[in-house]
């Protein structure tokens, strides 16, 4: 079997550091869908704008080094506890294919290189090949009663973002609400704890920098 890239992904974050860990953690997250050229077919999406939510099954391109290792550190369990790399959505895996649930804002069929599908929620740095998208549906997909392993016992923890005006103001206000959210999320590597250390992160064309000191991160510069 050969997969064919369909779609590619546009998205604020041009590097995966940033990038949200799982989709739907940062609904205000928007990014957009282009297809490649032999499918820019109205027909293939006919009735796609019925559904709120999509699959997406994509490649974790950003990844040099091919997978050896049977057990993963998960950053939720803090980087330093191993599962195994089937019991985890570690982006290292024999196959490097990610699944993302995204919500589905609208379609532009009439966009130069349409039509564009209009996505938030997701965790896909830009130009993510996408190999290929299938409705969400909750009669199957669906299972809020179902046990979910260490997540269950690890709540996602939060910071509190302290941002100065003349960073605000670099943002639309879209992009800034976004921004806040995916800072929240603490986007550095779970096992760094240095508050002297400051870290860059690509997004919407900015180099935002910011340090964290205990439940606190401080944005410094953008």
């Amino acid at each position: 079997m050969i997969l064919k890239e369909i779609a590619y992904f546009h998205s604020p974050f041009t590097s995966k550091f940033g990038v949200p860990k799982q989709s739907g953690l940062v609904d205000e997250l928007e990014g957009t869908i282009e297809f490649a050229s032999e499918f820019r077919n109205k027909d293939m999406l006919r009735g796609i704008e019925d559904f709120d939510y999509l699959w997406i099954i994509w490649q974790f391109s950003a990844n040099p080094h091919a997978a050896t290792s049977p057990l993963v550190r998960p950053p939720l369990l803090g980087g330093n506890e191993k599962v195994g790399v089937f019991a985890s959505r570690s982006p290292f895996r024999p196959n490097a294919m990610g699944l993302s649930s995204v919500r589905l804002s609208r379609v532009d069929y009439t966009a130069e290189g349409g039509p564009l599908l209009y996505v938030r929620g997701a965790d896909l740095m830009d130009g993510t090949p996408i190999f290929d998208i299938k409705p969400y549906v909750s009669l199957s997909d669906c299972h809020p009663e179902a046990r979910c392993g260490f997540v269950d016992s690890h709540a996602i923890r939060r910071l509190s973002v302290t941002m100065p005006s003349h960073v605000r103001r670099l943002f639309t206000e879209e992009q800034l609400l976004a921004l806040v959210k995916v800072l929240e999320l603490d986007p550095r590597p779970h096992y760094h704890n240095d508050p002297s250390k400051t870290y860059g992160m690509p997004y919407a064309g900015r180099d935002v920098k910011f340090r964290v000191e205990g439940d606190r991160l401080l944005v410094v510069d953008a």
